[in-house]
């Protein structure tokens, strides 16, 4: 039988922490989140930190530097989505403490906190980035009101998870001297993977936003309306979801998908009245992706006017990009080359907890390869030599930085 490698077994062993047989499900504030808990905490007590948890739920192990360093912050999340894989997001938790534990013989300048936040997937409420947002003062505390899929708020489940959300306010450390945060993760995307490169160095994370549309039409049955007197929501929202496509074709950097819907009456023999439905606009470039959702939204007027379609369109989510600092990557790219290893740069076209964090202080990211880029599922995969790869680097990164 094959012998597990040691950084898999770890990642396997917490994996078992889920709701679910079938890849990962790990929702915040459950006893599949204490569970991870309790084992972070050992990954932690083992390579020397000081751990405790804080009232988002998120587990800190601090390595304390000389009186009144700066401090450097490294994480990601523990959670996942429902029957997702065994590396998105506790991976980044796992290799900067493998990293510490690799050179816990050398003092550093500066202190080091190791975090690994509640709630970065949005899977059990409609929010996430609780802890960060916290750190970084800029959760919006009525979010707590916001209730899962059994009626329970945010502010019940932290409760019950005996955490205190009216102590929330008091995890702001902005008056901390900090140096950046860096997030590993897997890549979730084919880049790394077609170029056979172990690891990637982050430019930017991704800016979204996303638009409601709504096409209103007129019912009828399916077979007695002639096809040139129609005015079929559906095949309208067609040719929207195709145009959309090829806009973000054509333009360099942009990504736009239209990937819910809602069909009325939804009935196999009558022509869909109405269609409401999301497009979601991607890029690095907060300027690309403003020029690039206004130029899609007016082609997709312009097209259900053509149909006859009535159109209504609103903005209803916009984040700004998040750009990597250039110190951060720097040192980065001097920690990669020491191990030998191609540097190479890309951008993020998911969203982080180091989105959040961007808030607080300079942020910087380091890809790993992701098998094939699949992502959020069991298949998902990361290389035992790519993932030592990135503790390397990372164990470079902390002896470099000065």
């Amino acid at each position: 039988m094959e012998k597990t490698s040691p950084i898999s077994q770890m990642l396997n062993d917490i994996a078992t922490c889920s709701a679910s047989n079938d890849g990962v499900t790990r929702l915040p504030f459950t006893p599949e989140h204490r569970g991870a808990i309790e084992k972070i905490k050992t990954w932690m007590i083992d390579s020397g930190l000081k751990v405790h948890v804080d009232d988002a739920g998120t587990v800190i192990g601090r390595l304390e530097g000389s009186p009144n360093s700066p401090t450097l912050l490294l994480g990601s999340h523990q959670d996942s989505v429902h029957n997702g894989g065994r590396f998105d997001g506790i991976m980044g938790v796992l290799l900067p403490i493998l990293a510490l534990r690799k050179i816990r013989n050398i003092t550093l300048p500066y202190s080091v906190q190791v975090m690994a936040f509640a709630d970065e997937e949005g899977v059990r409420f409609p929010t996430a980035l609780i802890g960060p947002r916290a750190l970084a003062a800029t959760l919006d505390m009525d979010s707590l009101d916001l209730k899962d899929d059994n009626g329970i708020s945010i502010r019940d489940a932290m409760l019950k998870f005996q955490l205190n959300p009216k102590k929330l306010d008091k995890l702001d450390i902005r008056n901390t001297p900090l140096i950046g945060y860096i997030e590993t993760h897997i890549e979730q995307g084919p880049v790394l993977y077609e170029k056979n490169l172990p690891l990637g160095i982050v430019t930017a994370i991704s800016g979204i936003e996303r638009h409601q549309i709504i096409l209103k039409g007129v019912s009828g049955h399916a077979g007695t309306t002639p096809m040139d007197n129609r005015q079929d929501t559906l095949a309208c929202a067609a040719e929207l979801v195709l145009n959309a496509e090829k806009i973000a074709k054509d333009t360099t950097d942009l990504i736009a998908t239209i990937g819910k819907f809602t069909v009325t009456p939804n009935v196999v023999n009558v022509i869909p009245s109405q269609v409401s439905m999301v497009l979601e606009v991607r890029s690095a470039s907060d300027e690309i992706r403003e020029i690039g959702g206004k130029s899609i939204i007016k082609k997709l007027k312009m097209i259900a006017a053509e149909r006859k379609i009535d159109f209504f369109s609103s903005k209803t989510y916009s984040q700004q990009a998040s750009p990597c600092d250039e110190r951060l990557k720097l040192v980065l790219q001097n920690a990669i080359s020491k191990t030998g290893h191609p540097v190479f740069e890309l951008p993020s076209g998911a969203t982080h907890d180091a989105s959040a964090i961007a808030d607080l202080c300079p942020i910087a990211m380091l890809f790993v390869r992701c098998h094939k880029g699949i992502s959020h599922t069991p298949e998902e995969l990361a290389q035992e030599l790519d993932m030592q790869a990135a503790v390397d680097s990372l164990a470079n990164f902390l002896t470099l930085l000065k």
